[in-house]
């Protein structure tokens, strides 16, 4: 084969990789309004797949293999970030990616919201492009070369055009529906990762020498309820209502709606803001995953900032503790025990795939009643996260009302036991409790609908009376939640 012919093997598999790649990206939602994406958009979009088509020709020396594998990863991309847009309403973000490990050893977490079909064309795409590899490698060395000049080519472009003035000032702040629409999937996924990797951590949170209140609870316990929403409110349904949400809400010191990011998901954008109290606003492009840079945050975490008044603490959830590196960012962030899976006794064949709430309950309540120093105690729930029963609609629901009728078991049982706790001791106790995100309920909810959240503090007296506050009604985030907690157990700032 002569050198022409390889050099119009390769310009050919391009031109048709390029003209393929913006087909793909047409197909992507949030479509712009009226025509194509931005020029920008297309001229990254055009980079990204022939780095991609050139780093795949340096290894299988085939570039009618390469454009097919480039367009196929394309093709997956695309659907992955339809199916997320549908089902969470944000599309494919470059945080997601980094959760590719955490896919392979917790598959149940993300498999089970992927449609049957969904999980079928994806495996089929795969396998065929490993088939593909595999049958048709070449070894040509001019393709090989090719192949890794056209790699290198296309990442010095890349680099020299995000380092323009032009580029620079392309997806400036955080807005992937309106970026996506306007520039494609692609450029948003390489242009909002640039951005992320140049925020830099904040300073360590000021020292603020804030004492103890003299009217503090001793004991508070924070619950972070897996998917815990009000049924009556969330399908409007007054006669869905949950006894022991309605009960703690009139006893409440402060209740009301929290307004999460995320819907469906992004448990750890809600974990973040309450424990962390920066706003979504303070972060810019690390909103969307904050727990890949917490660890360098910890001087603004509750515990770190409750420790110099005496307070000690501990940090509770049944599963991995190296999901989502809990295992490294809550000791940074001054937790001074992690209590993990292997204290929580397993769920019965009947009774789901996670732990219960129920076991939750008993477990919170044992750690609180060995406490002896004033104590946080802060703990994720799991037994809502499904899966919600059949994969129809008529199950779902019913099911999902199951679960978390068990989570406001939960919340009455805390209630009732930190009453009788503060009670038996003749010390203040008190009882934090939210949901994380709404469910996305196939059919059900949309991330268009609601997607508040309920909160509720409740605060019991050394006699074990609930205590209410001035105002008990709020809407706040949950950096708002953090700061409502703070305010709560120490002095108010001078």
């Amino acid at each position: 084969m002569t050198l022409h012919s390889h050099i119009f093997q390769v310009v050919v598999a391009a031109l048709a990789l390029v003209c393929g790649g913006a087909a793909l990206d047409a197909l992507v939602h949030p479509r712009p309004r009226h025509g194509l994406r931005s020029v920008p958009g297309l001229v990254i979009n055009a980079g990204v797949l022939l780095g991609v088509f050139g780093a795949i020709l340096a290894l299988c020396g085939n570039p009618l293999v390469a454009c097919a594998l480039s367009l196929g990863l394309g093709a997956l991309f695309t659907v992955a970030s339809n199916a997320k847009n549908t089902m969470l309403g944000e599309p494919l973000l470059f945080s997601d990616l980094a959760l590719i490990g955490a896919v392979f050893r917790h598959p149940q977490f993300y498999l089970s919201a992927v449609a049957p079909w969904q999980r079928a064309v994806a495996s089929l795409v795969a396998l065929a492009l490993v088939a593909l590899l595999c049958l048709l490698f070449r070894a040509d060395g001019v393709m090989h070369l090719a192949g890794l000049a056209l790699a290198l080519g296309a990442v010095g472009m890349l680099a020299i055009l995000q380092g323009s003035p032009a580029f620079r000032a392309i997806a400036a702040t955080p807005d992937p529906h309106g970026d996506v629409a306007r520039h494609g999937l692609v450029p948003v996924l390489l242009l909002y990762w640039r951005r992320w990797r140049d925020t830099r951590d904040p300073p360590p949170c000021p020292a603020s020498g804030r004492p103890a209140r003299g009217d503090a609870p001793e004991l508070v316990v924070v619950i972070q309820c897996e998917s815990f929403a009000d049924p009556a409110d969330l399908f409007d349904d007054a006669a869905l209502a949950l006894p022991g949400l309605d009960a703690a809400r009139g006893l409440a010191w402060q209740h009301g709606r929290l307004h999460v990011s995320g819907f469906g998901a992004y448990t750890m954008r809600t974990e973040y803001g309450v424990l962390f109290g920066r706003e979504e606003a303070e972060l810019g492009f690390r909103r969307f995953d904050p727990f890949l840079t917490a660890q360098g945050e910890g001087s603004w975490a509750l515990p770190a900032r409750l420790r110099p008044a005496g307070w000690d603490s501990a940090f509770l959830h049944p599963h991995d503790m190296r999901f989502y590196g809990r295992d490294r960012i809550m000791p940074a962030g001054g937790f001074a025990r992690l209590v993990g899976e292997t204290h929580f006794a397993p769920p019965a064949p009947d009774q789901g795939r996670y732990v219960t709430d129920a076991e939750m309950t008993d477990v919170i309540l044992d750690t609180v009643q060995a406490a002896s120093a004033p104590t946080l105690l802060y703990a994720v729930t799991i037994e809502n996260h499904g899966p919600w029963a059949g994969e129809g609609q008529e199950e779902l629901v019913p099911g999902y009302l199951r679960l978390v009728r068990n989570s406001d078991a939960m919340l009455a049982r805390l209630a009732d036991g930190l009453a009788a706790l503060a009670r038996q001791r003749g010390k203040p106790a008190a009882l934090v409790f939210f949901g994380d995100h709404c469910p996305s309920i196939p059919g059900a909810t949309t991330p268009a609908g609601k997607r508040h959240t309920p909160f509720v503090i409740m605060r019991f007296d050394d006699a074990g009376q609930p205590m209410r506050g001035d105002d008990t009604a709020a809407d706040l985030t949950p950096a708002g939640l953090h700061h409502a907690i703070l305010d709560m157990m120490l002095e108010p700032a001078r």
